[in-house]
């Protein structure tokens, strides 16, 4: 991970209270807990100071605060709800310049996505990569390199991703993060944290990080017991180790197309699903 200044700092939000799947983030993948692999393997990306967790303050999540001070894992206890202000919290106490946002159900998440991801945002700009939305007039042209305020790549509809699904990575400058932290209302952009910096034209400078081919319909991430036996089955191919990249992955769903057909039926959630059970 890279100390040097800005700190660019990745918060893996995980909680063990899931709609679809409760206590996920701590079931087994190939020997270890699912939040030890996306942390382990976040550790890793060149581009970071540093990993964190953040959990919330509901007794459940005692559990998921016994295993990051087992690990060594840093981890802030916040909203349930308002995962923006748990982000908001997380990145002060940790003064971070740079937030990077990953998930705890997303057990190949790569180390190179997010160094792709990371090094967009501050400008570093490939053709197939889009500029989404700038601010000031429509009749300025938007901006040919960064740094952005916002990077992603993933958006939901209308937006169109090229990577799977399980490989999300958003990143922020922490004071635009603060700023949506003082101004989102609405309950979507509260509990998905970072919607209120793309979901109007104009407000900040969006960029889109597309892949070179559309890979955007595979799906490797947990929310189902289907999704969880796919990414069981892919560790296992690889002995249980957590060092194989997404194009392994790739290269696995290419050669056996059948191992995945499991959580073929599962729909994808959606920007608007919001959780509506009481903190």
């Amino acid at each position: 991970m890279n100390s040097n200044h800005p700190r660019t700092l990745a918060i893996i939000q995980a909680r063990m209270g899931s709609s679809r799947l409760p206590g996920k983030v701590l079931l087994d993948i190939g020997g270890e807990p699912m939040l030890v692999r996306v942390a382990e393997r976040a550790r890793r990306a060149a581009t970071l100071s540093g990993v964190m967790v953040a959990t919330t303050d509901d007794p459940s999540d005692d559990l998921v605060v016994k295993l990051c001070r087992e690990r060594g894992y840093a981890v802030y206890r916040g909203s349930a709800q308002d995962v923006l202000d748990r982000y908001h919290q997380s990145a002060h106490g940790q003064n971070a310049d740079v937030v990077v946002r990953l998930t705890g159900d997303c057990p190949v998440i790569d180390p190179l996505v997010i160094d792709r991801t990371v090094e967009a945002f501050f400008g570093k700009v490939k053709p197939l990569d889009e500029v989404l939305s700038h601010r000031g007039s429509l009749a300025d042209p938007p901006p040919a390199e960064g740094p952005f305020d916002f990077a992603a790549n993933r958006l939901p509809p209308p937006f169109h991703r090229t990577y799977p699904i399980g490989l999300d990575v958003e990143v922020c400058s922490a004071s635009v993060l603060d700023y949506a932290w003082k101004h989102a209302t609405e309950k979507h952009q509260r509990e998905h944290v970072m919607p209120y910096l793309y979901d109007m034209d104009g407000r900040f400078n969006v960029l889109l990080v597309n892949h070179e081919s559309d890979l955007g319909s595979l799906r490797w991430t947990v929310d189902t017991a289907e999704d969880l036996e796919l990414l069981r089955r892919v560790y296992a191919h690889f002995g249980n180790h957590d060092d194989f990249s997404w194009l392994d992955v790739l290269d696995l769903w290419k050669k056996k197309p059948g191992l995945f057909d499991v959580n073929a039926g599962v729909r994808p959630k959606s920007l608007r699903d919001v959780d509506d059970r009481s903190q």
